[in-house]
C-alpha cells in the first residue's frame, strides 16, 4: 500500500485544485466521505482506494460528533457516501441515518464485531488502556484496575480530554460504567470530581501532558499509546488487570448516498486483507480480520464484553450530565 504526502499548497490552492478535480472526473467515478479520523490514518487509506480503483474521493474531516452531524445534514440532501470513524456505539446511536450493508468481506470479519441490523461495519478494534509517566511514577506504585483511580493520590493527575470534544472519552467513561457495574448517574460525577477541574481540550493532549508531568497517568486508546511510544514519548502503557473495551471504530453508508456502489466499494476496501495489515503495521490498530495474524508486539488483555447498544442509549443523557458537571465549575 502506498504511502503518499500531502501537498503542500496553500488552503485556497488546495481549495481550486479540489474542485477543479471534482468537476473533471464522472459522477460515476466519485465519492464522498466525511471522516473523524486524523489525515496520517486517512489519507493513505484514501490514495490507494483512488490509485487502484480509479474513484475520485472528495473527504470532508473534523471531530467525530461534528462529522455525524454534518454527514447526516449531507445525508439529507444527498451529498455523503460514508461516514469513517469514530466508535461504533456512535454509530449505534445515529443508526438511523445509515443504510444496510453487508461487506464481501463478511466471511473474513470477527463477528464479535458486526453490526447485527448491518447498519456498520467495524474498521479496526481500539482497546483502552492506561498510561504513565515513567519518570515520576514508579511501575509498582501505577493503577492497574478502573477501581484504582479512584484512590486520593491520583485526584488532579489523571490526564482526561473533555467528553464534549472526544470520542474517546465517552467511551472510557462507558467503559468505566460497565466495568464496574455503577450507573453513570453516580459514577460520572465521582470521576469529575476525581478529575479535579483538570480537564483537556482534546484527546490528542492526553499522552503529551503525561510525558511532560503536568499529569501523572492517563486513559487513552492502545493505538495513540503504542504510537506515541514509538515516537519516544516518556511514557509507558498498561493493561487493567480488570479488563478493558475494545470498542472498535466504524464505516458505514449513508442513506441517500448519490455514490451507493463506490460506497460498498470502499468498505469493502476499508475491511480487506491489504488495508488491516497495513493498519496493524503502520497505524497501531488491532485488525476485525480473523484471517490477519496480530503480531506479537501487541500486549494480551481481558476484554468485557461491552455493550454497545447500552452505551449507544445512553449517549445523550451521559452528555448532558457532563454539560451540568461543567456547568459547576463556571
Amino acid at each position: 500500500m502506498l504511502l503518499l504526502s500531502s501537498c503542500q499548497n496553500s488552503p485556497r490552492q488546495e481549495e481550486i485544485e479540489n474542485i477543479s478535480q471534482k468537476y473533471a472526473v464522472p459522477q460515476e467515478n466519485q465519492l464522498i466521505v466525511y471522516t473523524s479520523h486524523k489525515e496520517e490514518v486517512y489519507l493513505p487509506i484514501i490514495r490507494e482506494f483512488e490509485n487502484r480503483t480509479g474513484i475520485w474521493v472528495d473527504v470532508h474531516a473534523g471531530g467525530t460528533a461534528e462529522m455525524m452531524q454534518k454527514a447526516k445534514e449531507a445525508s439529507e440532501n444527498s451529498q455523503c457516501d460514508i461516514m469513517f470513524g469514530g466508535g461504533i456505539e456512535s454509530y449505534e446511536a445515529h443508526s438511523d441515518i445509515f443504510l444496510r450493508y453487508v461487506s464481501s468481506e463478511k466471511e473474513f470479519l470477527d463477528e464479535n464485531y458486526s453490526s447485527q441490523e448491518g447498519s456498520w461495519t467495524a474498521f479496526t478494534e481500539l482497546p483502552i488502556v492506561f498510561i504513565y509517566n515513567k519518570k515520576l511514577v514508579s511501575s509498582s506504585e501505577v493503577p492497574r484496575t478502573w477501581k484504582s483511580l479512584f484512590d486520593s493520590k491520583w485526584k488532579g493527575e489523571i490526564a482526561f480530554a473533555d467528553l464534549s470534544n472526544s470520542g474517546t472519552s465517552y467511551t472510557i467513561v462507558a467503559t468505566m460504567e460497565q466495568l464496574l457495574g455503577e450507573s453513570y448517574k453516580t459514577l460520572l460525577p465521582k470521576f469529575y470530581e476525581q478529575l479535579d477541574g483538570e480537564i483537556l481540550d482534546s484527546s490528542g493532549d492526553v499522552i503529551p501532558a503525561v510525558s511532560d508531568g503536568t499529569y501523572l497517568i492517563g486513559i487513552t486508546l492502545e493505538e495513540t499509546a503504542k504510537k506515541y511510544i514509538e515516537k519516544g514519548y516518556n511514557i509507558s502503557l498498561i493493561y487493567p488487570n480488570d479488563g478493558t473495551s475494545a470498542v472498535p471504530d466504524g464505516i458505514a453508508m449513508l442513506k441517500n448516498a448519490p455514490h451507493s456502489y463506490n460506497a460498498g466499494k470502499f468498505i469493502d476496501f476499508v475491511v480487506g486483507y491489504d488495508t488491516q495489515k497495513y493498519a496493524m503495521e503502520n497505524f497501531y490498530r488491532r485488525p476485525v480480520r480473523t484471517d490477519v495474524d496480530l503480531s506479537p508486539t501487541y500486549g494480551s488483555t481481558k476484554l468485557i464484553d461491552f455493550d454497545v447498544k447500552k452505551s449507544a442509549r445512553e449517549e445523550e443523557d451521559i452528555f448532558n450530565l457532563w454539560d451540568e458537571l461543567r456547568k459547576t465549575e463556571d
